[in-house]
C-alpha cells in the first residue's frame, strides 16, 4: 500500500473521528417533580401557565405515552439502572442497590468522554450518611440537598462534592440549583457535558423534621401554582443560559417528571403541625385531582418533551412508548457510549426517534405498585410485591385482571375482566399477559 493512500485513508479515518465526536450532543436533562401532564399548557392543561416549557414543546417534540413509577423512589432507581424496582429485590427507601452502582447511565456516559453534573433532589440515599454516593454512581460534581436531613426551599441544606455548603443562608435552593447548573455547563462549553437538573420543585417539603422546615418570606410554604411558575422559570432561564453561552444547537433538553401531580400539599407549618391543601387542576376543561402513588393515567402518564435545534423538526407529537428504564439505553446511545457486554436491561433507546431515523422499538410500557419500605420496615418480596400493569398506548392490563381501553377510557371507569371479553380483546389480553410472563421470565436481582 502506498504511503499517499496510507496518509488518505488516515484523513479519512480522523475526519470521520472528529465528526462523529462534533455530532455528540450536550445533553441538558430535566426531571421535574411531582408533575402531571395536566399541569403543562401544551398538554391541555388551564390552571397554569407554562410558556417556556410550552415553547420547547412547540418547537421540538412532545411525548404523549411517557410513563414513570407512581412514586418518586421506583422512578429513579428504574431511570439510574434501566431496569423496573422489581428486578432488584429487597430495597428500601434512599437506598440503593451497591450491585448497580458500576452500572448508571453517568458512569457510562462519563466512561464516552462527558463532564457530568446533578443539582437538586437525589434521594437515592442520605447523603450524610454517604456523602459520596453521587460520585460512585457517575456523577463527576453535584449540588443537592439533604433529603430528610434539612430544607430544600428556603435557605437549603445542599451537599456540594460530598460537604454541607455554608453559603446558603438568605437563598432560595431553585435559585442556587440553576445557578450551579449554568456554571457548570459554562465551565464545560468547549467539551461534551451531561447537566441533570432533578428539581425540587414541584414537590411540598420535607414532612418529617421537628421542628419543620422554615417558611418563606410570606409566612408559608409555597403554593403548588408558585412552585409550577418557578419550573417553569427555572426552564426558561436554562434556555435562555444556553444561548448566551453558544450552545443552544448542540445541546438535546429532554423534560419529564418522576410521578404525577400530588392530591395535596404542605402549605404551613403550625408549630409542630403541618397543614396542608388540596391540589386540583383543569385540562381540556375537565378537573384533574393530583395522581401521586397512584398507577392511573394521573399518576404515571408523565409529560416528556425533548428539543434540539436542526435536529428535532418542530411541532411533532408522537405515540411512542417511553418508560423509565429507556433512558439509561438512550442516553449511551446519543453519547457514543457502550452497554456492558451480556447485561440485560427492561429499557429500550428512543434515540432513533430523537434523530428522525426511526420509532422506539417497545411494545409495551410498564408501571408498578410502591411497595418499597422505608428503612426498618417490612421488606418487600421482588415481584410479588403489589399491582402493576403492562400496557399499550391503547390498552392496559393489571396483574389483578382488570383491562382498560385507554382511548375510550383513560379515566379507567370501566374495567374489562376475560369473562367478558369478546374474540379481539381476547387476543389482546394475551399479547398483554404474554408481556408479564415475559417480565417475569427474568427473575429479580438477575439482570446482568
Amino acid at each position: 500500500m502506498s504511503r499517499q493512500l496510507l496518509l488518505t485513508i488516515c484523513v479519512v479515518i480522523c475526519f470521520s473521528s472528529l465528526t462523529g465526536a462534533a455530532d455528540r450532543p450536550n445533553i441538558l436533562f430535566i426531571l421535574a417533580d411531582d408533575v402531571g401532564q395536566e399541569v403543562l399548557g401544551c398538554y391541555g392543561g388551564q390552571s397554569y401557565a407554562t410558556p417556556h416549557l410550552d415553547e420547547l414543546a412547540r418547537t421540538g417534540m412532545q411525548f404523549r405515552n411517557g410513563f414513570s413509577m407512581p412514586v418518586c423512589h421506583p422512578t429513579r432507581l428504574t431511570l439510574m439502572t434501566g431496569k423496573y424496582p422489581f428486578r432488584h429485590g429487597k430495597v428500601t427507601w434512599g437506598d440503593f442497590p451497591k450491585s448497580e452502582e458500576p452500572f448508571t447511565w453517568p458512569n457510562l456516559v462519563a466512561e464516552s468522554g462527558y463532564s457530568t453534573y446533578i443539582a437538586g433532589k437525589w434521594q437515592l440515599c442520605l447523603l450524610g450518611d454517604d456523602p459520596r454516593h453521587p460520585h460512585r454512581l457517575g456523577f463527576e460534581h453535584f449540588d443537592l440537598f439533604g433529603w430528610h436531613e434539612g430544607p430544600r426551599y428556603y435557605e437549603p441544606m445542599i451537599y456540594r462534592d460530598g460537604a454541607v455548603r455554608d453559603d446558603t443562608i438568605g437563598h432560595y435552593g431553585p435559585d442556587l440549583y440553576v445557578r450551579s447548573l449554568i456554571e457548570f455547563m459554562k465551565a464545560n462549553r468547549e467539551k461534551p457535558f451531561f447537566a441533570f437538573y432533578s428539581m425540587a420543585v414541584c414537590h411540598e417539603v420535607t414532612d418529617d423534621l421537628d421542628p419543620p422546615v422554615p417558611h418563606g418570606p410570606f409566612g408559608r410554604y409555597d403554593s403548588y401554582p408558585e412552585m409550577v411558575a418557578e419550573m417553569d422559570r427555572n426552564v426558561g432561564r436554562l434556555v435562555a443560559a444556553l444561548e448566551a453561552l453558544g450552545l443552544r444547537e448542540n445541546t438535546l433538553i429532554i423534560f419529564t417528571a418522576d410521578n404525577g401531580t400530588p392530591p395535596e400539599i404542605i402549605i404551613r407549618a403550625d408549630g409542630s403541625d403541618l397543614i396542608r391543601d388540596e391540589v386540583v387542576s383543569r385540562q381540556n376543561g375537565l378537573l384533574i385531582p393530583g395522581g401521586k402513588k397512584k398507577l392511573i393515567n394521573d399518576g404515571t402518564n408523565v409529560p416528556l418533551i425533548a428539543n434540539w435545534p436542526g435536529k428535532i423538526r418542530d411541532g411533532q407529537i408522537v405515540d411512542d412508548l417511553v418508560d423509565m428504564s429507556d433512558y439509561l439505553p438512550t442516553f449511551v446511545e446519543l453519547t457514543g457510549g457502550k452497554l456492558p457486554a451480556g447485561r440485560k436491561l427492561d429499557g429500550f433507546s428512543f434515540a432513533s426517534r430523537l434523530l428522525g431515523t426511526g420509532k422506539s422499538n417497545r411494545e409495551f410500557a410498564y408501571a408498578e405498585e410502591a411497595v418499597l419500605p422505608k428503612p426498618g420496615g417490612v421488606e418487600p418480596d421482588g415481584k410479588s410485591g403489589g399491582l402493576r400493569w403492562v400496557r399499550t398506548a391503547n390498552w392496559k392490563l393489571y396483574n389483578d385482571g382488570r383491562m382498560f381501553h385507554m382511548r375510550e377510557d383513560d379515566r379507567e371507569q370501566n374495567a374489562l375482566y376475560a369473562s367478558d371479553d369478546d374474540s379481539a380483546r381476547k387476543a389482546i389480553r394475551q399479547q398483554l399477559l404474554k408481556a408479564f410472563d415475559d417480565l417475569d421470565a427474568q427473575s429479580p436481582g438477575s439482570g446482568d
